[in-house]
């Protein structure tokens, strides 16, 4: 930035910090995750870096993480800030701790600054460090200073006009005992409804699965539901977690995503600290929660963890790994509810189950790459799926789910099927009820009318309601 010497209070320049500020994420954490994601051994170069400083570190964590300025969520009352100083005449700098590559994109893309100045190997742009720099270039008190964090303080004591956002209260107090004019721009508090969008909660109904094994075997007793209930809740949690870690590694990926660009961590609602501190924590209430169900469960809670994490990280990026571990996930549910009390899974539900969660698995791919193509946008970076992979996709949904009906066909005509039901022949009722809903939900996804998971779909989709509630009947009149 060029020294602009003491400026009148109409012509004072307006410097805006990055991080928090003007962009609602971090990008130090951003660009962290996504190189830990793409490249788990840079964990090592990582830490090796922070060693010789925070500086380093950033420099080492952008260095080679493709990143894409336009899909970064910018915050609207900061953009209006700069829109008025430059109809004032007033020049706009961008001053942030984050490296100078990552912030010459924001600057380049935006088009708005007179100037920037960030990071480099050896400095990092933050607190005194900033404040020291900008007095340099303007003087004391020779410019305004849009900031959100503690370490703003520094550059707020020597600014002529502190503006904050996303201030918290103790920074604020901190803020108000200086001698220096202060004003505060608007901001959106993330509501419980975040926090819910954040955590899935919507999803939670994925693990009624657990309930399967008790209604397959009829032990329907008030100790099962209690250990159930426990152990539903314990889910939960994980799945919470693991979907906050999801969300933390595909920030970029989300943002580039028709509908998943909204989710609160890639749209900046919740601060991406807030989320590294709650992931942890739901992972302990979950296992705190499964060990009191048996070490069993534990030990398959702690499985599915793994599985989900790996997941994350690298299976689902893989082609039709992705869907068979998602089918897996699925199946686990069950055989965590079999362990949690203490019944047998039979061979024909584990089978059956597979090959019904591998078509809603398929379904769920099918209907993001049909999104993805009406919509013209490229084709998942994340995901190793092609447009032209739609029928092949579709076709394989068609098949498991019809294979899922025919091991139903065969459990009926097994001597099996009277260990539990004296009217098995009722069972028949529920194969045409299942042929109808899976191609139903092929179709569905067909005509683009599938925007979230098959199974979250089903929870509020009338037919098929109506289809487990008929088949539901079959099943009790077998008894």
């Amino acid at each position: 930035m060029a020294a602009c010497g003491s400026q009148s209070v109409r012509r004072r320049p307006l410097v805006v910090d990055m991080d928090g500020t003007l962009v609602r994420s971090d990008l130090l954490i951003e660009t962290a995750l996504s190189e830990l994601a793409c490249r788990p051994r840079s964990a090592i170069g990582m830490f090796n870096a922070l060693r010789r400083g925070k500086a380093a570190l950033k420099h080492y964590a952008a260095s080679s993480v493709d990143f894409d300025a336009s899909a970064l969520p910018y915050d609207g009352a900061v953009l209006e800030e700069i829109e008025t100083a430059q109809k004032d005449g007033r020049p706009v700098y961008l001053a942030s701790a984050a490296t100078e590559r990552v912030v010459s994109a924001v600057a380049d893309h935006l088009g708005v600054f007179d100037g920037h100045v960030g990071s480099d190997a050896t400095t990092n742009c933050a607190g005194k460090a900033k404040a020291a720099k900008l007095v340099e270039a303007f003087g004391e008190g020779g410019f305004d200073y849009i900031g959100n964090d503690a370490d703003d303080l520094a550059v707020w004591s020597k600014c002529g006009k502190a503006i904050g956002i996303r201030v918290s209260g103790r920074v604020s107090r901190r803020l108000a005992a200086m001698p220096v004019e202060a004003k505060y721009l608007t901001d959106e508090k993330p509501s419980w409804r975040t926090w819910a969008r954040l955590l899935r909660m919507h999803q939670y109904s994925k693990n009624l699965l657990l309930l399967v094994p008790l209604l397959a075997s009829h032990q329907l007793t008030p100790e099962n539901l209690i250990v159930l209930g426990i152990g539903f809740v314990s889910f939960c949690l994980c799945a919470s977690s693991v979907y906050i870690i999801n969300d933390l590694v595909d920030l970029q990926a989300d943002r580039m995503h028709p509908t998943k660009r909204l989710r609160p961590l890639a749209d900046g609602k919740i601060r991406l600290i807030h989320a590294l501190f709650a992931a942890p924590l739901l992972f302990l209430a979950s296992f705190i929660l499964a060990a009191g169900v048996s070490p069993a469960f534990f030990a398959v809670l702690l499985g599915y963890f793994a599985l989900t994490t790996a997941y994350t990280f690298y299976l689902k990026r893989k082609m039709l790994i992705d869907v068979v571990t998602l089918a897996m996930l699925y199946t686990v549910r069950i055989i965590a509810g079999a362990i949690a009390i203490g019944v047998d899974v039979s061979p024909w539900l584990l089978t059956f189950a597979i090959f019904i969660f591998l078509a809603l698995a398929l379904v769920k791919r099918y209907a993001e790459l049909a999104t993805r193509l009406d919509l013209q946008l490229s084709e998942p970076s994340n995901r190793n799926y092609k447009f032209e992979d739609l029928g092949v996709v579709a076709a394989f949904a068609a098949a498991a789910g019809y294979n899922s009906v025919t091991v139903f066909a065969l459990y009926i005509s097994s001597p099996d099927v009277n260990v539990l039901y004296q009217r098995p022949q009722m069972l028949w009722f529920v194969c045409p009820v299942l042929i109808y809903w899976i191609s139903r939900l092929v179709m569905i996804a067909h005509r683009r009318s599938m925007t979230e998971d098959p199974i979250v779909f089903a929870m509020t989709d009338r037919n098929s309601l109506l289809s487990f509630l008929i088949a539901g009947l079959a099943v009790v009149a077998a008894v």
